[in-house]
């Protein structure tokens, strides 16, 4: 019964989330609470007909220990923030953490022609509660840009926003308690 409910949670959150296809999504758009998430950032285009040269992702409140994936021709840049909260892990103090990654062409030719996808990794450690984030990503392109920031405000929802921010659902856990990474 458990997995029915699963699946079905499963589905209506990829019909919630998959009409945006033409913006910058999630590959997968679920993710257990307190457990390890690969976000794929799928880019399916670029600002009209320019390619994209730049894709920098703010890291939601909650998930931790951000760790991009390197692309062969684009530099990365991790941006990092002191923790108003300090947190222990494997038994060390962490009092920082990451905030933003950018990846950006090396030259123009390594950039993402607008005819072309692309996707943009990373690894973090989803929250322990659930409900939903949001993954503002900033897209520059060589002659443009789209932000796509936008969080729906309360009894809006995310295919009524021009711009939305790439959105996850983080789903309760089982209960029982386990060891994440």
């Amino acid at each position: 019964m458990k997995n029915i409910a699963a699946t079905a949670l499963l589905l209506s959150a990829g019909g919630l989330f998959g009409s945006a296809s033409a913006h910058v999504v999630l590959e997968y758009q679920v993710a257990p609470a307190g457990a390890g998430y690969k976000a794929a950032f799928k880019v399916g285009h670029g600002c009209g007909a320019s390619p994209t040269r730049q894709i920098a992702v703010d890291i939601p409140a909650g998930m931790r220990g951000a760790r991009p994936m390197p692309k062969p021709g684009w530099t990365l840049d991790v941006q990092r923030e002191k923790l108003a909260q300090p947190t222990t892990s494997h038994g060390r103090s962490i009092t920082e953490d990451v905030v933003r990654i950018t990846w950006t062409a090396k030259t123009p030719d390594d950039m993402l022609q607008s005819a072309h996808y692309d996707e943009f990794a990373l690894v973090a450690q989803a929250p322990e509660q659930a409900g939903t984030v949001y993954w503002p990503v900033r897209q520059v392109c060589a002659e443009g840009k789209n932000d796509w920031t936008e969080v729906p405000k309360a009894g809006q929802k995310l295919s009524d926003l021009k711009s939305p921010a790439a959105a996850l659902e983080i789903l309760p856990t089982g209960g029982a308690a386990a060891h994440h990474h």
